[in-house]
């Protein structure tokens, strides 16, 4: 590996998948095959609602032989998708996890209900790739959409095809069982808890599945969702998602006179606000840690189980997130460590970023996470993707990749193959601390992540003036350690929504938003630069856009100043050179 410091953390990471691994080939060995051979669905008793919002247009193009998932289409010309190469990984998850079978219920006609049928047919017969199937969280999907969709499947069904489809979920459940038996990552196991409660409360034959995933449920919540309601991996997405499961289960609970586990209770109730502080008025969540497009008609009917005049909590210091909001301006901040290793999959190296909206208009944004694709996924989650600042175009967190010599690439493969990119080393040391003054909200944030490789430390301060709607800021950069000082460039970058159009004027930069403000950005101690970017997390893919860049040399303590302030509404002046 190329970067010293981190080889101890590598070599644990080696030791304790190695260690799964033998546990998980001894527990294939020595477990009982009994209690699993026992689960013999034999009936259906309740079908859950789907809270994901559907769309019967899509169930046109699905008719035409089209599957469009995760940005990506296959055209299966009148066959079945399951013959197919999947174009993407992704794309191949969202197949095997039948979420869209939705969008064919909402088309409510028999056509609709015969593909339904005809595709869950031919996955139940063996079509298609098992390994991909097998993937623990793409199990658990297909487990509840399954239990959720049976309705349609099952309209007009014969016997045969009936007892075939109980077969398929007992099969399903028996893999959940295993799996979490052998031990996998500890968000895999929480979407396996969820799917097997759905599976006792829905299926007649398996209670005793239901009573051991009501405790290993009520263990996993307790010990990822934080204080603060969210959950360790610091995954807006994750957390989301989580809880378009987590409340038709609660009421599955309910719906079968059983009474639902404190920690999945407890567990709602502190999730919600926690969204709330990460939501824009454009109804899209701040794209931090694994965030990218979100779905607003799956936000706002989550939002709707928090009450109509839930007001957004401002503080998370468990989550690390930090919102501040003045009149029509909203700033929300990641202020918080990279999350443990095991939960880091899909976290990005933004430490001390933000985002910035005025009214619906997104200003300043972070790239987002692109739909697929595994090297877009990774520079999506690098320190330049962020508004924040690199120093020598690194990250402030170490992702494992395949570098190296030989053997180390080998054992990376190995490793990125079992757990992902996920971070090895992020900042060690982070602090904040919030202010509120008489006209303003202060942010003050640290972090040590380019300490060990630069002896640098970011210092970012953030001042809100809701009145004048100005947002001042201060990033400073401080010096460690002794010897000999080397200089090193840093860029301090603020991605722009494509929504806006910035251009050079002589004393900064003006920005235009499509509902007419004007914004002025000026900044003093680094050289201002217009560059290209992409935002990741549009909703019909990756846009071009453009970024604020201050670039400067730090070789001993610098301080750099800028702000964003609203003028009265004008026609863009002519612009030139910045």
């Amino acid at each position: 590996m190329a970067w010293g410091p981190d080889r101890w953390r590598f070599y644990r990471l080696v030791a304790r998948e190695t260690a799964r691994t033998f546990r998980a080939v001894g527990a294939s060995l020595t477990a009982s095959p009994d209690i699993l051979a026992r689960m013999r669905v034999t009936g259906l008793v309740i079908a859950p609602q789907d809270l994901r919002t559907s769309d019967a247009t899509f169930a046109d193009d699905i008719y035409a032989g089209l599957f469009v998932f995760a940005g990506r289409s296959l055209a299966a010309s009148g066959g079945s998708p399951f013959d197919y190469a999947p174009p993407s990984p992704e794309w191949a998850d969202e197949l095997y996890g039948f979420g869209w079978l939705r969008h064919l219920r909402a088309a409510d006609t028999a056509l609709a209900r015969a593909n339904a049928r005809a595709f869950v047919a031919d996955f139940i017969v063996g079509r298609g790739d098992p390994a991909l199937a097998r993937h623990t969280p793409v199990a658990a999907r297909r487990l509840i959409s399954f239990l959720c969709q049976s309705p349609l499947v099952l309209e007009g069904a014969d016997h045969t095809f009936y007892q075939n489809f109980l077969k398929a979920i007992a099969r399903n459940a028996r893999r959940m069982e295993r799996d979490l038996r052998r031990g996998v990552p500890p968000q895999w196991r929480l979407n396996a808890a969820v799917a097997l409660c759905y599976a006792g409360l829905c299926c007649d034959g398996i209670q005793p599945t239901l009573r051991r995933a009501t405790r290993i449920l009520s263990r996993e919540l307790d010990r990822q969702i934080l204080t603060d309601g969210g959950h360790r991996s610091r995954d807006p997405r994750f957390a989301m998602e989580l809880l378009l499961d987590l409340l038709p289960l609660r009421q599955s609970y309910l719906s079968r006179s059983v009474e639902p586990p404190a920690a999945l209770l407890r567990a709602v109730d502190r999730m919600l606000p926690l969204l709330r502080l990460l939501r824009h008025p454009d109804a899209s969540l701040s794209h931090f840690n694994g965030m990218g497009a979100t779905d607003a008609d799956h936000l706002a009917t989550l939002l709707v189980y928090d009450g109509a005049l839930a007001r957004p909590m401002m503080h998370a210091p468990n989550s690390g997130y930090e919102r501040m909001e003045g009149g029509r301006v909203i700033v929300v901040a990641d202020v918080g460590k990279s999350p443990p290793l095991p939960f880091s999959l899909n976290a990005g190296a933004g430490c001390l970023a933000f985002e910035m909206s005025s009214g619906p208009q997104r200003i300043v944004v972070n790239c987002g996470l692109p739909a697929s694709g595994p090297d877009l996924r990774l520079l999506a989650r690098s320190t330049p993707a962020h508004s924040t600042a690199s120093v020598a175009g690194a990250s402030s967190c170490r992702f494992l990749t395949a570098t190296g010599w030989w053997g180390e690439r080998m054992v990376d493969a190995w490793l990125i193959r079992r757990r992902g990119a996920v971070v090895l080393r992020g900042p060690a040391a982070v602090a904040a601390e919030r202010v509120e003054e008489s006209d303003s909200i202060v942010l003050a944030a640290r972090h040590d992540g380019y300490a060990p490789d630069f002896g640098i430390v970011h210092e970012r301060r953030w001042q809100l003036f809701p009145v004048e709607a100005r947002l001042e800021g201060r990033d400073a950069f401080l010096r460690q350690g002794k010897g000999r000082v080397r200089g090193h460039d840093v860029a301090i970058r603020f991605h722009l929504h494509p929504g806006i159009a910035v251009r050079g004027v002589p004393d900064g930069l003006e920005l235009a938003s499509a509902l007419g403000e004007i914004w002025m950005f000026r900044a003093e101690g680094a050289e201002i630069a217009i560059e290209e970017s992409v935002y990741f997390s549009g909703l019909t893919g990756p846009r071009r856009t453009d970024q604020i860049v201050l670039h400067l040399r730090v070789s001993d303590d610098v301080e750099v100043r800028w702000s964003f302030a609203r003028l009265a509404e004008a026609p863009m002046r002519g612009a030139t050179a910045p």
